[in-house]
């Protein structure tokens, strides 16, 4: 395909950081690809290079944030030429590419949610997505439903399921006075944890826990609305490790 205007939407959900949502690539160097990048939405686009290799017109924008919340998020790329707008979620973001094209070649196939394997060193460093995606329109088609009806031709569709999928996860909610409390784990050498939240309280205790045999203890909580760890160790000079995000 050559085309001088592309309309491109999606709405997605995941819980992954990182993966390919869409992608395609042509001989004249040309590219687009979509993808999730430390939960951030990030537009690769090239619309080609001339001969000399003197014009070079890689593009890349970057949108959005935490968007690994396993809430459904809305994408429209518009393109004319070298125009593009680029909206998520209702926030819009208008740019112009680099170099001198206006058509876009793609003559090898696009791929929704991830990227073949083509020896390059970009393609295999690239997670594919995982999670939900619906509502794929790509310059007028609905790919979702000529995907589910296998008008797609040629097609290699991978193990798909056209349901999505909830995680089986428990939340749990806390008031002003309430606390969970597990025990221990004696004679390991190794304190990990994780966990998500999301409160609207600006301060407040995360996580805390002693160390066995009165060495220190750990303490995670959230100061003016930044995330602090605390880590106190008893029987060396240096006894109090603090870091802040």
């Amino acid at each position: 395909m050559k085309t001088l205007k592309d309309v491109i939407s999606l709405k997605f959900k995941t819980s992954e950081s990182e993966g390919v949502i869409f992608h395609g690539e042509g001989q004249q160097g040309d590219y687009i690809t979509l993808e999730l990048k430390k939960a951030k939405l990030v537009l690769n686009l090239n619309l080609g290079i001339n001969q000399l290799g003197s014009i070079y017109g890689h593009t890349s924008v970057m949108t959005g944030s935490l968007l690994d919340d396993h809430h459904w998020h809305s994408i429209i790329i518009e393109r004319h030429g070298r125009n593009i707008n680029l909206t998520l979620d209702r926030h819009m973001q208008h740019f112009r590419t680099n170099g001198e094209f206006d058509y876009l070649d793609l003559d090898y196939e696009i791929t929704f949610g991830g990227m073949p394997f083509s020896g390059k060193p970009s393609s295999n460093s690239r997670k594919n997505f995982k999670g939900c995606m619906e509502s794929i329109n790509y310059n007028g088609n609905n790919i979702t439903d000529l995907a589910k009806r296998k008008k797609l031709e040629p097609s290699n569709v991978g193990n798909l399921s056209f349901s999505c999928v909830e995680p089986h996860t428990v939340p749990v909610f806390f008031n002003a006075t309430s606390y969970l409390e597990v025990p221990g784990r004696p004679s390991q050498d190794l304190f990990s944890v994780s966990f998500l939240f999301r409160t609207w309280n600006p301060n407040g205790l995360l996580v805390f826990s002693s160390f066995a045999d009165g060495l220190g203890n750990v303490e995670i909580d959230i100061n003016e609305g930044k995330v602090s760890v605390h880590i106190n160790v008893t029987q060396v000079k240096k006894n109090r490790i603090d870091i802040s995000s």
